[in-house]
């Protein structure tokens, strides 16, 4: 279910009807509410994609680089440290089998990441227009799923053959725990210059476009509780 094309279709009834009707109240909450929902999922909408003329718009796959430079110093000083290298070898059998980081990446606070990612939301030119629904706090019933989604997506990686068989090798060579991390770090360095502008906009989409709706739902509400007051003061 489309949360903001339901809430659009309803405000854009109510104007319709308000007007067809010369009912004031209606019209005008309906109106607002529009004004409002449009607004808000025009602001959705300018999160992902570069709309022509809209300084700002497509913040997420412009920043990119700082998205890449996050994940690489989450995965780097939150996993790979010397510490949690060492407590690994140390519980190794040796045998070739698939290195199992769930229990670490569990107990990982990722609301940092969920912190930054807001962080670069604020700075950037759409600040204002998310200060308008309520600053940072309108995006923040979106901090578990975000974290739910992150964690997932880590262990996927974590768990896939290509990281585990790379993650082996390494364990064989001398000086482990002094050259483990810069070889990890060059792995990871690698893959994330693979990433491009369009797969971090989906990576990021995916986690929390869903949630995002609410935000053109909340809009027509409070554009049509507006509008209504706006109306009934109009006529004293």
């Amino acid at each position: 279910m489309n949360k903001s094309l339901i809430t659009n279709l309803i405000a854009l009834t109510c104007t319709i009807g308000g007007y067809v009707s010369e009912h004031h109240i209606l019209f005008t909450l309906g109106i607002f509410a529009l004004s409002g929902a449009i607004t808000n999922w025009l602001a959705v909408y300018m999160l992902f994609e570069k709309v022509p003329l809209l300084y700002g718009s497509g913040v997420i796959p412009a920043r990119f680089e700082e998205f890449k430079i996050a994940i690489r110093q989450l995965m780097m000083e939150q996993f790979f440290t010397e510490q949690n290298i060492d407590r690994f070898l140390s519980d190794s059998s040796g045998k070739a089998s698939t290195i199992d980081l769930t229990p670490v990446i569990e107990r990982i606070d990722l609301s940092p990441a969920f912190d930054s990612l807001v962080a670069v939301i604020e700075s950037s030119s759409f600040g204002s227009m998310l200060a308008m629904v309520g600053g940072s706090e309108a995006l923040q019933p979106m901090r578990e799923p975000f974290i739910d989604k992150m964690k997932v997506s880590i262990q996927d990686i974590a768990q896939s053959e290509q990281f585990n068989t790379l993650l082996r090798e390494e364990l064989e060579q001398p000086d482990i725990i002094s050259g483990m991390r810069d070889k990890v770090s060059d792995i990871i360095e690698k893959r994330l210059n693979e990433l491009t502008p369009q797969l971090v906009k989906e990576i990021v989409q995916k986690m929390i476009k869903k949630h995002l709706g609410w935000l053109v739902v909340w809009g027509g509400i409070f554009g049509g509780v507006i509008g209504v007051i706006a109306a009934i003061t109009n006529n004293f």
